[in-house]
Formats: C-alpha cells, structure tokens, sequence
C-alpha cells in the first residue's frame, strides 16, 4: 500500500468499455521493434510516487532508453489521489491510457478484472519469478493469471522522534494503551502531540481492526468479518485517542498534514511506511537522520498487525507497443533497478537477491521493515478489494465526529460490504 486508498472512489466503467479497451489505445504508437527485431516506438509510463520519490524513479525508467535507444520512454507522474480514476476513465473511454501502470497492489485485481491489464505469463516482463518474495507474488494474480510484475513491497511502522520521547521520558509504546498513557507526559515536558492519527484514509484504521484480531472480510469463506466485534474495538480506539488528545487528526489531507507534523516535530509519532522515510528525514525535527526511529505499529487488546503494501508494474491490455511495454516491465522489476531504488531511497525490493547486497541488507531501514513485511497481514486480493476501503471512510469519519457510534459504524459498514459482495454472508 502507498499513501492511503484515496483512488477507491472512481465508478466502475461497464464491461463492454473494458472488451473495447483491448482493441487499441496505449502510448505513441510504434510496433514495438523494427525490421530487425529491435525494440522501438514510444512506452508512456504512468508513475504514481510523491515528491520526494519522483526525481529518483523518472532517472531509474529513462535509464531503459540507454538499453533501447529506438525506445522513448515519456514518464507522466500521475498524483496518487488522481491515478486510479484516471486510469480507469482512460482505459474505459479508449484513449489517452499508459502502456505502463505503476499499480497499487490493491488495485491490479480490480483493473484486471475489468479487462484493462494484459497478462503477462508468458511474455518477456516476467523475468527470473522464482526471486520473488513469495507474499509480493499474491497481489500480481487474479483468476489464474498474472497481470503484474511486483515492484515495490511495504507495511506501516510507527515513526517516532527519538529526541522528543527521549525528553518527555517516555519508552517507544508497543500498545495503543501505552500510547495514551505517554501522551499526557509527552505534551507537559515537549509541547508535542503524542500521535498523528490519519482519520482520513481507511488504509490506517486496518492496524487498529488488527489490533482487535479483525479483518475486512475472510475472502475463501466468503464471510463478511467488519461489522464483528474486533471492528467495534477499533473504531472505539481511533475516537478514544482524539478525544483524549493523544493524538490529532484531519478529516482531509492527512498525508501531508502528517508528513508536515513530524517534520516539523508538533508531533511526537506518525504510522506511517518505507516511502516517507526520505521525506520525513527533509524536515528540521530530523536535521540528525539518526533522530528518527521506526518501530512496528502498536499492538491492539490482543493482536499485532499491519497491512501489507506496495506496487506492481502492469501493461494496459490495449497498448500499441506490447513488446517494448514487456520489455520495460521486465527492467523496472529487475534485481539492478530494484537495488538502485532502495539504495536512493530506501524502499523496499520484491525480489530476494536484492536483500543479499551488502548495501541493502545494512540499510538501517530495511533491517527494520524486511521483517515487519515478512509478518504483515495479507489484504484480500479481489476485484472488490479496492472498494473495500470507502465504507471504512465513511464510517471513520462519522466517528470521529460524533456522527455514529462504534457499533453503528460497524453495522454500516458491513452492510455496506454485502452490497457490494453480493455472495458474501
């Protein structure tokens, strides 16, 4: 997961749209090689990273045209809020979508399963996929088939300023209860607020419903599992902390409110992942990079748990140059450019090899988040998966606003939930 959901919103486009899609559209055109088998033509990516990844992953997918210089590679950085809808609305009206789609994981089941996404089991994109880390492979499949080559693996921790809790006396809290317990102490001896607490995007309440051993909905029973009693827990955690002024929150722009919060050191930890790392570390609170620490999410009543997240590269069914789209997947999700992705910015690889370079395996980031990753919690790959999100919006915000109690909230939402997911009990 990058960033929040906040894609999960767009309308779903009619079938016949998705059938269209196959026929032609894509990038600049060019067949994709010359006469002499050469790969050529135009590969148009859509890239969804923020401001601090940007710069690093234009360089990385130029880089491609140094091994195919018949091949323009023209890199569109698509902001995250927009791409989802925006993917769809190209691909579904037939014009103006990539050749190549930086997909969050959630969402390559869904525009697969709306025929947007060419498979690619048997094509040159996927390369070498027994070097995949076996968790990363789950979010790439749909009905059988592989619609996408893993690019980027993640999960939340909880970033926390080292200066500010080293001052309020406080130890790093392993449970939301320690958490609150240390916010009054943290404001009386810093001025900080103890916690940011994302309220706007239904991705961070997912450690609060593990926290309670909860879950959205068990996809292989096909039971709806939000409107339990875990869910009710966890709404009643998130109000618990705002009300008591452990921790702020937005109803809006959380990513960049949070950011600016620790950055700036108004606050003393964030749930957060891998991909704001560098962008925290700009701010004046982390002047010394060694003043920010990551610990994992805390716990709940009983569990410990967080979402698993990440992107994948996906070709769009109906571009016009498959082959060099395959090709360009194929070396965005290779061992060389994942390497050079974490040693820039310190994300996380797919692929096992890369965890055995020296340079990544004593990067201080991944020594922390590789094993957070290895225990995260798998999210339901469905076509549906994506949608799951907006009924938890909804509802967070009405409780955090007083507008629903826990138990409404939960109610709601699986209704919700059964609407959409017409066979689920």
């Amino acid at each position: 997961m990058r960033r929040g959901i906040r894609g999960a919103t767009a309308t779903a486009l009619v079938a016949g749209l998705a059938l269209a899609a196959t026929a032609c559209g894509g990038g600049d055109g060019g067949s994709g090689s010359d006469s002499g088998g050469e790969l050529s033509g135009t590969v148009t990516f859509w890239e969804t990273s923020n401001d601090a990844e940007k710069a690093t992953y234009r360089k990385l997918a130029e880089g491609f045209q140094k091994e195919h210089p018949k091949v323009h590679v023209k890199y569109v950085n698509v902001p995250f809020g927009d791409a989802n809808a925006k993917f769809k609305n190209a691909a579904g009206g037939n014009s103006g979508a990539p050749d190549v789609m930086r997909t969050e994981v959630a969402w390559t089941a869904d525009f697969a399963g709306l025929g947007y996404l060419a498979p690619l089991d048997g094509t040159p994109a996927l390369d070498k996929t027994d070097d995949y880390l076996p968790q990363a492979v789950g979010s790439t499949k749909f009905k059988g088939k592989t619609y996408a080559a893993p690019q980027v693996i993640d999960t939340l921790g909880l970033f926390y300023n080292k200066k500010l809790l080293k001052d309020a006396g406080v130890e790093v809290p392993k449970t939301f209860d320690e958490l609150a317990k240390s916010a009054e102490k943290i404001k009386a001896k810093t001025g900080a607020t103890a916690l940011y607490l994302r309220g706007d995007d239904p991705y961070w309440f997912l450690p609060y419903l593990y926290g309670e051993g909860g879950d959205l909905v068990n996809a292989r029973d096909k039971v709806v599992e939000i409107d339990d009693g875990a869910a009710v827990k966890a709404f009643k955690t998130i109000k618990s902390l705002v009300d008591s002024k452990a921790a702020v929150t937005d109803a809006t722009d959380g990513q960049e409110n949070q950011l600016k919060a620790l950055k700036d050191g108004t606050v003393a930890m964030a749930v957060d992942g891998p991909w704001d790392i560098e962008g925290a570390r700009a701010g004046k609170a982390f002047k010394d990079k060694k003043n920010l620490g990551v610990a994992p999410v805390p716990a709940g009543s009983t569990a410990q748990g967080s979402p698993q997240g990440g992107w994948n590269l996906s070709v769009y069914a109906g571009s016009k140059n498959l082959q060099a789209s395959y090709a360009f997947v194929k070396y965005m999700s290779s061992a060389k450019v994942q390497q050079q992705t974490n040693e820039k910015l310190s994300l996380l690889p797919t692929r096992k090899s890369v965890y055995e370079v020296p340079a990544v395996k004593d990067n201080e980031m991944v020594r922390f988040f590789k094993p957070a990753v290895d225990g995260a919690v798998q999210r339901p790959w469905i076509a549906e998966g994506n949608s799951l999100f907006e009924p938890i919006k909804v509802q967070m915000n009405k409780v955090l606003t007083d507008a629903s109690s826990p138990e409404q909230a939960a109610k709601a939402a699986g209704d919700a939930y059964r609407k959409l997911l017409k066979d689920y009990k």
